[in-house]
């Protein structure tokens, strides 16, 4: 058997994880990505250690996720700086190996593409449709036709490839929230350690990254379509009360001067059930195509990266697609599906803003003992990946 081709429909992490695996299980590989430039818009990512694993087992290391991991605590917090939960960075390496580390998507999106052949990375073009019949794949693109033995569609959450093999699925639905994120010039402002604080309604997070900025982020209840007339100003208004170093962050936010920052508004959306399968034929889906989930777990990511690796190793050798495939969503189906309920679940925590509501939860938060809270993350930071050989990486 010759070198087989998979095509991948979409260069962001999750796209570009499969291909980096693919090739260095001995596959051909062309990524599609509709966008001119590869690009990890504006924001950080964590990769927890089940991510830093995946990596690993791909021959990606510390060129991808070097620096300094998460120090200091990491929990929950309330506006006036109480900590509802709190877990030392040295536990968590303890219980679950490589500590997380908090990149800039676009440091990660770089090192991935950078581990790729060269050549593999089609910029601004379009993957349309798939034409799945007999012995390979027909796939159509905006520069035309390309044949593949294995599709892997990570177009994100509004993929057409996912429209196609699933038309009767309802699609996306609106998990009633939006979002700011922003990544900030890290001098001056003292917020090393990572932690999310809850208000009414209301959510405000800091993550400093590895190189040395800092990833914030924000939440609010909101119906589809809201769009503040000036982030900075909502943003001051809903946060500017809360505890240090919220309210540095939020001034070093409104500065334009030397440079400004960019803020990043968007609706939260999520799949509105399940798909019945990540796979038909040899088309398989993976990340935010296969499971759009809420970002109450910070997990979206994480789970993308689980997905690549684990569908390159059932394709590796001469693995038979369809059943290869098959075996792709018994392995990710249920585990992705139990996560994503639980992020659901979490952001109806959050967004509680009745305030005998908000001080139950609070209460609840701070009683749940942490041997209970240690267990529910084991089956999610405590995920190890495939068991077989090492790829090959190529020089």
């Amino acid at each position: 058997m010759g070198v087989r081709h998979a095509v991948v429909a979409g260069g962001g992490i999750g796209g570009l994880v499969a291909a980096v695996a693919l090739s260095r299980r001995g596959w051909r590989v062309t990524v599609c990505e509709r966008a001119p430039v590869l690009s990890g818009i504006g924001a950080g990512i964590v990769l927890a250690p089940n991510a830093l694993r995946a990596l690993d087992s791909i021959g990606l290391g510390p060129e991808v996720w070097a620096g300094d991991p998460l120090l200091g605590s990491i929990g929950l917090r309330t506006p006036d700086g109480t900590w509802l939960s709190r877990t030392g960075s040295s536990a968590m390496s303890s219980r679950y190996g490589p500590p997380a580390r908090a990149v800039h998507r676009g440091f990660l999106i770089d090192a991935l593409a950078a581990a790729l052949p060269p050549g593999v990375v089609r910029l601004g073009v379009s993957v349309t449709g798939v034409d799945d019949a007999g012995g390979t794949a027909v796939v159509r693109t905006s520069a035309g036709d390309l044949r593949a033995d294995v599709v892997v569609a990570a177009d994100g959450m509004r993929s057409v490839l996912r429209g196609q093999l699933f038309p009767r699925h309802p699609g996306l639905r609106h998990a009633g929230e939006a979002g700011w994120r922003a990544v900030l010039p890290g001098v001056g402002v003292p917020a090393r350690s990572a932690a999310e604080t809850w208000g009414r309604g209301e959510r405000f997070g800091i993550v400093p990254l590895v190189d040395g900025r800092i990833y914030v982020y924000a939440t609010a209840a909101a119906g589809p379509g809201t769009q503040p007339a000036d982030h900075h100003a909502e943003l001051t208004r809903r946060f500017g009360a809360w505890h240090d170093p919220i309210p540095a962050l939020l001034d070093r936010l409104g500065r334009r001067d030397p440079d400004p920052v960019d803020v990043l508004h968007h609706d939260f959306y999520e799949l509105a059930s399940p798909l019945p399968r990540f796979h038909s034929g040899r088309v398989a889906l993976l990340g935010d195509a296969a499971h759009a989930m809420t970002p109450n777990m910070g997990q979206g990511g994480c789970q993308a990266i689980e997905d690549a690796v684990v569908v390159a190793h059932l394709l590796a050798g001469d693995a038979d697609v369809p059943a290869a495939l098959a075996a792709y969503t018994k392995a990710r189906r249920r585990r992705t599906t139990r996560i994503s309920s639980r992020s659901r679940r979490i952001g109806e925590l959050a967004r509680l803003s009745h305030p005998l509501a908000v001080s139950a939860r609070n209460l609840a938060v701070r009683a749940t003992p942490r041997a209970v809270t240690s267990r529910a993350l084991d089956t999610v930071l405590g995920w190890q990946p495939p068991p077989g050989p090492a790829p090959t990486v190529r020089a």
